[in-house]
């Protein structure tokens, strides 16, 4: 009686029956001869074979019997439009189909590799596995490879493909993971779908059987290596050469938000250009110069507010370290533990994060070192605020609650001070500031720490974020991702 209106009660047969037969026998004798019943030995058995067509007078009868109105008739069938719209579940918009079309056609000709260079935020991984849901699609058998220089990457393009292949695919094909504690075997079933592996898990194996890599190059037609920037450190550069050059079938796609090595050596950034062959497809929008500027107007970027913090550290530097500075790639570590031992400095960053705790719940600090990190997180925590360190000492399992937290979706402020193990691989949306506390020649570590906290609310994060660099006297800092974006055009222009 509490599922059901008694209108359906009455309209459905097997309901109505047992109503009728919950009559007192007066009532029924009277519904019987309303309905034209005269002869029956059981009243109750003549009601339930009565036939109450609908529409017809027997079931106005009935209904005006039980004091109810006849429900109108619904239409069994509604008419389609001739036209409406259609959204696919995981759809690309016109910029990221123009450059996945570009990579396409850079693939299909000599020498078969190229480098997609997107901004943070704007979609690279999901242009990237339209791209591969396409090469698969063409070729039946295949492999694909995705490499990856951290376990948090890894695990990211594999819960990515996984979703991506629900919508895109159009046959059963396995996932192979090879990073961390797993690890894979070649047999012959190990020929169509996509391999998930780490770098470094690659590396190792190849230093002990050259035999796994070839196994894995024969069989696969597509090498994607992410965070493309690291591609011509030795060792990674020796595993895509092997995966790669000995076989005309394969092709390589580069993922990168930062096409370059470093900011200031053109040599390393020339060197990575040409192993791309001069061959880059840069995120394009008509109408604008840099694509970060349309991806902060649609929101898929936050409206970020870049600060400084100007301290002067009073290093004294001598001509020895200021001759370092200009040779390394990034600051001498020697340099940064000094800094990191500066307390005034230290102040002057947790009165900064407890400014920003006022505007902000989730925040991110890129610390000097470990020791640095677990400093400002302790010092954070005594003052009375939920404030974590994780850093490459961190037990797996400890990081993981840490992050899994961080990651939750509540009202408290959540502090994370990490050093070296969330420039990438690492989405928390919710994040929407940061304190870079780390200074840096690098302009690709830079620019990965700032891409932590500036996803914008098409890509579920904020509004607005905030950055805030610490500047050190007589040391490089930069000025935001916009930089950043155009910074390596020069070594990729053709000759």
């Amino acid at each position: 009686m509490e599922l059901r209106s008694p209108e359906i009660l009455l309209l459905t047969q097997f309901s109505r029956d047992i109503l009728l037969k919950l009559l007192y026998q007066a009532e029924a004798k009277t519904l019987a001869l309303i309905c034209g019943l005269r002869d029956y030995s059981d009243v109750y058995q003549a009601l339930v074979q009565v036939k109450f067509r609908r529409g017809s007078e027997k079931e106005r009868v009935l209904f005006d019997f039980f004091e109810l109105v006849v429900p109108q008739k619904t239409k069994a069938l509604v008419e389609s439009p001739s036209s409406e719209s259609n959204l696919p579940c995981y759809s690309l918009f016109s910029h990221q189909r123009f450059a996945a079309q570009q990579v396409k056609q850079c693939l299909a000709r000599e020498p078969n590799r190229v480098l997609l260079h997107m901004p943070t935020g704007s979609g690279k991984t999901r242009t990237a596995m339209n791209i591969i849901a396409d090469h698969l699609r063409l070729h039946e058998p295949t492999l694909v490879v995705w490499l990856a220089y951290s376990e948090e990457l890894c695990d990211q393009a594999a819960t990515e493909f996984q979703r991506s292949w629900k919508y895109l695919g159009n046959r059963q094909l396995n996932l192979y993971r090879f990073w961390g504690n797993h690890n894979l075997e070649f047999d012959d079933r190990v020929r169509d779908g996509i391999v998930v592996a780490g770098l470094s898990k690659v590396y190792s194996r190849l230093k002990k059987s050259i035999q796994f890599i070839n196994e894995l190059g024969s069989r696969s037609s597509l090498v994607v290596i992410d965070e493309a920037h690291q591609a011509i450190a030795k060792t990674y550069k020796l595993v895509l050469d092997i995966l790669v050059e000995p076989y005309q079938h394969s092709a390589l796609l580069g993922l990168t938000a930062t096409p370059g090595r470093t900011w200031a050596d053109i040599n390393a950034d020339a060197e990575l250009a040409h192993f791309f062959a001069q061959q880059k497809v840069t995120l394009e929008v008509p109408g604008y110069k840099n694509p970060i500027d349309y991806l902060v107007r649609e929101k898929y970027l936050a409206q970020t507010n870049y600060r400084s913090l100007l301290y002067q550290s009073g290093l004294d530097l001598s001509a020895q370290d200021l001759q370092r500075i200009q040779e390394d790639l990034d600051l001498p570590q020697y340099l940064l533990n000094r800094i990191a031992d500066d307390e005034q400095r230290n102040l002057r960053i947790i009165l900064e994060i407890e400014d920003l705790v006022k505007r902000h719940r989730r925040i991110l600090v890129f610390a000097i070192s470990v020791e640095h990190a677990t400093l400002i997180a302790s010092v954070l925590k005594v003052r009375g605020w939920q404030a974590e360190a994780v850093t490459a000492n961190t037990p797996s399992l400890e990081r993981d609650r840490i992050i899994t937290n961080f990651k939750e979706n509540s009202s408290e402020i959540k502090i994370i001070c990490n050093y070296g193990v969330l420039t990438t691989g690492f989405d928390a949306p919710q994040t929407s500031a940061a304190v870079i506390a780390r200074p840096t020649r690098s302009l690709v570590l830079y620019s990965q720490m700032v891409g932590r906290a500036i996803r914008g609310v098409k890509a579920g994060g904020n509004e607005t974020a905030e950055i805030v660099t610490v500047i050190d006297k007589d040391l490089p800092g930069f000025g935001s991702v916009a930089e950043a974006f155009t910074n390596w055009e020069d070594v990729w222009r053709q000759n």
